[in-house]
């Protein structure tokens, strides 16, 4: 199989511009799922729930058979291509709020071929700054992990392992819990025009991706451990947020988030969320103002 930094050579896609108007609904929906109360606190939306606006938008018959896009402009053209969302780091600068016009600028951050025992991958950090009336909102970085996939291979089995091992289990004072099911993983999936099928497709994910059960989204593992600040700490403002994806997790099986402030720092929180007997799924710092 060749290197996959060859077919990424001469890919060089330059950034994009797009504009969206932060609306309610999708705010109260998200707060619906979550059997919360809607956030009604002058606008404002809570960390991270920009990610229902901006929806990537693609026509049925350009979808795969996995139920992602084909292509897209900061897809790289890799055969068979397989994608994993590894985590990513946000910073807020000014409040997103009901109502705004924001235009989103995104570009390619850094792009790295690497090879090892698992085989060849490569590294993509998509970057985007969030602006209102020419100031800036927030900026956020997306981590991307893309893999080959191997003839006879699972697809499930194409999706890469953290390297490092995050602690066993969540710790802390503030404390979450999602139970997902097959309707909220639809309803999220719905909320955030996501059709791929290992979050809605019990035969597909199990019988083609190998996995055990319906894959947890990875933006939702986010959005939970954001829900204890949010919940514990409503006072404080986030300032920034860095996550890592670590494992995944599954319809089915409670999801538990647990965590707090630093020892002796009380500006920053470390936060984790998995299953009771696992290790997390997900890890996380949040740093406030």
């Amino acid at each position: 199989m060749a290197a996959l930094a060859q077919y990424v050579a001469d890919w060089a896609p330059g950034p994009v511009e797009e504009t969206d108007r932060i609306g309610a609904w999708s705010a109260h929906s998200f707060a619906d799922l979550l059997d919360q109360p809607a956030p009604v606190e002058d606008g404002v939306l809570p960390p991270l729930w920009h990610r229902f606006h901006f929806l990537e938008r693609a026509a049925q018959h350009e979808l795969g058979e996995d139920g992602h896009v084909r292509e897209s402009h900061f897809l790289p053209p890799i055969p068979d291509r397989r994608r994993m969302f590894a985590g990513g780091r946000v910073e807020w600068h000014a409040p997103v709020r009901v109502g705004d016009e924001v235009v989103r600028r995104s570009a390619i951050a850094s792009m790295t071929p690497k090879s090892g025992r698992s085989g060849d991958m490569l590294f993509v950090t998509v970057r985007h700054e969030f602006r209102s009336a020419g100031d800036l909102l927030l900026t956020e970085e997306e981590d991307l992990v893309y893999r080959q996939q191997k003839p006879g291979q699972a697809r499930g089995a194409a999706a890469p392992v953290a390297s490092e091992p995050g602690p066993h289990t969540a710790d802390g004072p503030w404390t979450a819990r999602l139970d997902p099911d097959g309707v909220m993983l639809f309803r999220f999936s719905a909320l955030t025009y996501n059709a791929h099928r290992i979050h809605h497709d019990f035969p597909y994910v199990t019988q083609v991706e190998g996995f055990p059960g319906l894959v947890v989204h990875g933006p939702l593992l986010a959005l939970l451990l954001l829900e204890l600040p949010r919940r514990h700490a409503p006072d404080r403002t986030v300032r920034s947020f860095e996550y890592r994806l670590r494992a995944p997790a599954f319809a089915g099986t409670p999801v538990l988030a647990a965590g707090g402030p630093g020892a002796g720092d009380s500006d920053t929180a470390d936060l984790a969320a998995g299953t009771a007997d696992g290790p997390p799924s997900i890890t996380g710092t949040v740093r406030f103002a």
